[in-house]
């Protein structure tokens, strides 16, 4: 092997994968391939004493790209030496105490207080220079903005985003795109960003885990005492156990126990000597300070059978590969599925159908390949999707490889469709957010709408899925259960047809007597009768429903739900010529969109927004200082609680 060109090749693979994932949130290849190929690199780098300049083993992170401003730190930041050992952690402490803390996966940043205010916060960039996000640490959910202590403090932390928050978040933003692939990713993105809003928005935390200096305070020499004292100043600070050598399993074997429940992301832990003064006289190599050394999870893994491997389009057109084998126990669930993530990776393993692999859940969440025992190669990359049978075509960009589907009409790029589809006004099915449905569709779990309704055959995947969970399964299967009866006209708006909005589909069900048999065969004359329905729209109607494809999938659909007439009001025009806004949470309907249908079948109107032609807005803090009651309270529109209502319409 030629070595120096090994070493060469290494640094261009590391750096490239470190751009990726720190630079674009893009993942290229597995966590435990990039330690595999770490090891290897720092291996022939001590065998040869060649360390080129820009190896990822003399660099600390990478250039920032924001256009947030930049700071040199006063004192460099190294990252520590790490293992995934207990006997080395044990022969670290050695006869002295330690600390053994959670290592947080978020972003680390540097907090400077003068006068008892927060004067700056600084975010690690490359471990020399950082970006100042002092607006953004100030929205920051738990950060003290003044504090007891009146001399100058400097100290660091992780900023982070629960899992709980992640998942709250991906279900309530449509948009987050696929940057926001875990929770560190989203909490990169909301901190180091231009709007201090969006960073409050996020419910961003942060976790003081080292003091840097504190002008005239005397913590005896411990470094547990430090973060007892920016505790009591009201920092949150990790969580952490003072130990001696003896007790380094017994801790870590509790952290690990906890870690499968922890809501704080956590990609392993951090032992540091308690002993200040000791711990700096060690010094620093090039890259890591030798008072302390991070623990990564020693993966448990298990050995099984590729049974096949799925490719599963995206919208972008990107088909991902995803590895099908026989299932396995692994962390206290069961999985059967991990991705791989591209070709490249692919043909690295040299994975093919039948090859016994040994799997892991990469930071103890996510299925991953770690090894291809047999490695057969790679055979029978697609050559036409599997959502619409469109040609494929294998792209190389800056060496990585990975396939796309080539037709621009492809069913799985059609995203917007499905989240259409679940949206309130539609099928009305929470949970599903446009990411997490693109995640589902990626994942093979959904090719048509009817799919939806058969999620539970991936209980264990997306349970497993980041920003996921039992609770957030169980909840997604309670709203999915309770869409099974839908009224005609949500269903008919959920289809998509073009042109069809809410109000239309309402129109055309009353026509038609919510029968969806004549529905689905009416003509064009029968359709232009109906007000507000002109013949371009009743053409396009028509024309859904001549597509084989779309009989097919409204027929599988119509399988899995039962569609609910709605039964006659004796008061059904009551509010004919009264136009409502409802804003506010609502205690004696389901929700804001059953007071809308409520309004709607009695023949009045409900719009998003305030105006001189509102007659009533219904809230139930009138009290309020919302826009939409100012905006009442300037034109006179009366304001009304739900109660108030009922009792002027209420049967």
């Amino acid at each position: 092997m030629d070595k120096p060109k090994r070493i060469k090749e290494l640094v261009e693979i590391l750096n490239r994968a470190g751009r990726a994932y720190y630079q674009e949130a893009n993942e290229i290849m597995t966590n435990y391939e990039y330690d595999r190929l770490y090891d290897e690199l720092l291996a022939l780098e001590k065998e040869t004493g060649i360390v080129l300049a820009n190896s990822p083993t003399v660099n600390v992170g990478y250039e920032v790209v924001s256009e947030l401003p930049k700071e040199r730190h006063e004192s460099a930041m190294l990252s520590l030496d790490k293992t995934k050992n207990v006997e080395t952690l044990k022969d670290f402490v050695g006869e002295r105490k330690a600390l053994l803390s959670w290592k947080l996966d978020g972003l680390t940043v540097v907090l400077t207080y003068e006068a008892g205010k927060l004067k700056k916060a600084v975010t690690r960039g490359t471990g020399q220079v950082g970006e100042v996000i002092t607006a953004n640490a100030k929205a920051f959910q738990n950060i003290p903005l003044s504090i007891g202590y009146k001399g100058k403090l400097t100290l660091r932390g992780e900023a982070i985003i629960k899992y709980s928050d992640f998942e709250k978040i991906n279900r309530e933003i449509p948009e987050t795109e696929s940057k926001y692939k875990n929770p560190r990713n989203l909490c990169s993105g909301s901190v180091r960003q231009l709007n201090s809003e969006v960073t409050a928005e996020r419910n961003v935390n942060f976790v003081a885990f080292a003091l840097i200096s504190a002008e005239g305070v005397d913590f005896n020499n411990s470094m547990n005492r430090q973060l007892d004292w920016l505790s009591a100043l009201g920092f949150e600070t990790v969580e952490r156990k003072l130990i001696s050598g003896n007790e380094v399993a017994d801790t870590v074997k509790y952290f690990a126990d906890k870690v499968k429940s922890y809501d704080y992301p956590s990609d392993g832990l951090v032992l540091m000597y308690d002993d200040i003064a000791y711990g700096l006289s060690l010094g620093t190599t090039s890259k890591f300070p030798r008072n302390g050394i991070a623990f990564k999870w020693e993966d448990e893994q298990a050995e099984t059978t590729l049974k096949y491997i799925e490719w599963s389009p995206s919208r972008t057109g990107l088909i991902n590969p995803v590895a099908v084998f026989e299932p396995v126990e692994l962390e206290g669930s069961r999985v059967s599925r991990a991705s791989v993530h591209n070709i490249s990776i692919m043909e690295e393993m040299k994975l093919g159908v039948g090859d016994r692999i040994k799997v892991y859940k990469a930071n103890m969440i996510i299925p991953q390949i770690s090894e291809n025992l047999t490695r057969s190669g790679v055979k029978d990359i697609p050559k036409y999707c599997p959502a619409c049978g469109g040609k494929t075509r294998i792209k190389n960009e800056n060496g990585v490889k990975t396939l796309y589907c080539e037709n621009k009409n492809c069913s799985a790029k059609h995203i917007k469709l499905y989240t259409l589809f679940v949206s309130r006004n539609g099928m009305n099915i929470d949970g599903l957010s446009e990411e997490t449905l693109e995640k589902f569709i990626d994942a093979g779990y959904i090719k048509e709408f009817a799919d939806i309704f058969k999620l539970d055959r991936y209980k264990e995947e997306i349970i497993n899925t980041p920003g996921f969970g039992q609770k957030s399964y169980e909840n997604l299967m309670n709203s999915i259960h309770q869409s099974r009866k839908p009224v005609l006209h949500a269903l008919l708006y959920s289809l998509g047809i073009p042109n069809i909005g809410e109000a239309n589909a309402k129109l055309i069900c009353r026509y038609f007597d919510y029968d969806l048999d004549k529905i689905r065969h009416a003509s064009v004359e029968e359709l232009t009768r109906i007000d507000n329905v002109g013949e371009i729209m009743a053409e396009k109607f028509v024309e859904y429903f001549r597509k084989e494809e779309n009989i097919s999938r409204l027929d599988h659909l119509l399988k899995e739900i039962t569609i609910t007439k709605p039964e006659a009001s004796q008061t059904l025009q009551s509010m004919a010529g009264l136009t409502f806004v409802i804003t506010g949470n609502v205690f004696q309907f389901p929700n804001r969109n059953a007071v809308k249908e409520y309004i709607e079948a009695r023949g009045g109107k409900v719009t998003g927004s305030v105006t001189s032609k509102t007659n009533y807005l219904i809230n139930n803090d009138a009290a309020s200082s919302s826009t939409k009651n100012k905006k009442a309270k300037e034109l006179e529109i009366p304001i009304i609680t739900e109660q108030q209502f009922l009792d002027m319409w209420g049967a």
